[in-house]
């Protein structure tokens, strides 16, 4: 493991079992906290522990409706904030230099993170997709950004 520290801000994520699948990722790279904001969904719920196996019981998380008022303390803590997303200005997330501390944005299954919260990200990476899909299930997208990230 290197010396980044990262958090995880999970907005906006309508699938349970995507959620339960952050807290067990969140485990597995080290991720200090996650965020979960908007509509997405917290534990105790059975469907979250049982995808998550019950890492909901020891990964620091924390709820707040809006996205903004995270990313606005963690950019005051010294967090580059870094949305994942497929956009023209967005960089490969394989050439992209992790900063030391760092919070990966992650959105919506389908319609991904919202414009005003990309405006507030400090950069924003992608993953290239090879096939004819255009995108990855956001918990599986989160496991290889976060992979990127940490080594």
């Amino acid at each position: 493991m290197t010396d980044t520290s990262i958090v995880l801000l999970a907005h906006n994520i309508r699938s349970l079992w995507n959620v339960g699948s952050f807290f067990r990722t969140c485990d597995a790279m080290g991720v200090e906290k996650l965020y979960l904001t908007g509509y997405t969904a917290t534990p105790p719920r059975r469907e979250i522990s049982k995808t998550g196996i019950g890492a909901e019981e020891w990964i620091e998380w924390e709820y707040e409706e809006d996205p903004k008022r995270v990313i606005e303390k963690l950019k005051t803590e010294g967090m580059k904030v870094v949305g994942l997303e497929l956009t023209d200005s967005a960089v490969q997330i394989s050439e992209y230099e992790s900063p030391k501390k760092v919070c990966l944005v992650l959105g919506h299954e389908v319609t991904g993170v919202p414009e005003d919260i990309l405006a507030l990200c400090d950069d924003v990476v992608y993953i290239p997709m090879h096939g004819k899909k255009e995108s990855l299930n956001v918990s599986v997208a989160a496991g290889i950004a976060l992979d990127h990230l940490r080594n």
